[in-house]
């Protein structure tokens, strides 16, 4: 039986439907991503801590709702957030600022890239999770995030992927020459295409899909037209 996989496109339509056509509130399905995050670091034995490396998108955002629940599990938990905050948008900047009131702690690099900054961010961490870039991102990551991919691929910690590893090809499987090295991707909604390149697996590690609250209807007709 074939494997059922989306695309970029059809990625962002699922989000873009249920909202569209169904009514439901992205904030509600970003919600459900990050809490889906947070049950599978649970599962996966992580005690922390855990460093959440945030970019500007929505991406970023599912890390900020990450952060949030492992913050009420008593994980130990810090976000390091790659873009000026004033540059956040719609459901990103709504859960930066509900963040921003939790007392978790978050250091903003912005556009910066500081190595001996990064390195005090990241001692002592156990996991560390990729939110950096998502199924929108093509080609190389831009700097200064593809010296914070290496930094980041550098660490001991073992490393968590959101959606799909930052610098691999939501479509193509490529990975451009920055790419994050996951041990484990938490995917959503279904595989995406580019999983099922051979190289692909080098960076994703072992792929989980995550459900977040979208209509069976919706996904089923995703899907369907996805095979077409």
């Amino acid at each position: 039986m074939p494997i059922p996989m989306l695309n970029r496109q059809q990625s962002q339509d699922v989000d873009r439907r249920a909202a569209a056509e169904f009514g439901m509130s992205t904030l509600v399905l970003m919600e459900n991503a990050g809490r889906g995050l947070a049950d599978k670091l649970g599962e996966l034995g992580a005690r922390g801590p855990i460093v959440i490396a945030c970019g500007r998108g929505n991406n970023g955002g599912d890390g900020f709702v990450l952060a949030r629940h492992l913050d009420l599990r008593g994980v130990k938990v810090r976000v390091a957030l790659f873009a000026d905050p004033a540059e956040l948008q719609g459901d990103a900047a709504a859960n930066y600022s509900i963040l921003s009131r939790c007392s978790i702690p978050t250091d903003v690099y912005g556009a910066a890239y500081d190595e001996a900054q990064l390195a005090r961010t990241l001692s002592g961490a156990e996991w560390i999770v990729d939110a950096l870039l998502g199924t929108g991102s093509r080609g190389e990551p831009r700097p200064p995030l593809d010296r914070v991919i290496n930094q980041l691929n550098a660490h001991p910690a073992a490393k968590l992927a959101v959606d799909l590893p930052s610098g691999l090809d939501c479509d193509s499987g490529a990975a451009a020459v920055h790419t994050i090295r996951a041990a484990h991707t938490c995917t959503f909604v279904a595989v995406k295409t580019g999983f099922l390149i051979p190289s692909a697996h080098a960076f994703t590690g072992e792929v989980h899909v995550l459900d977040i609250g979208a209509p069976r209807k919706l996904i089923e007709d995703c899907l369907n037209k996805a095979a077409k």
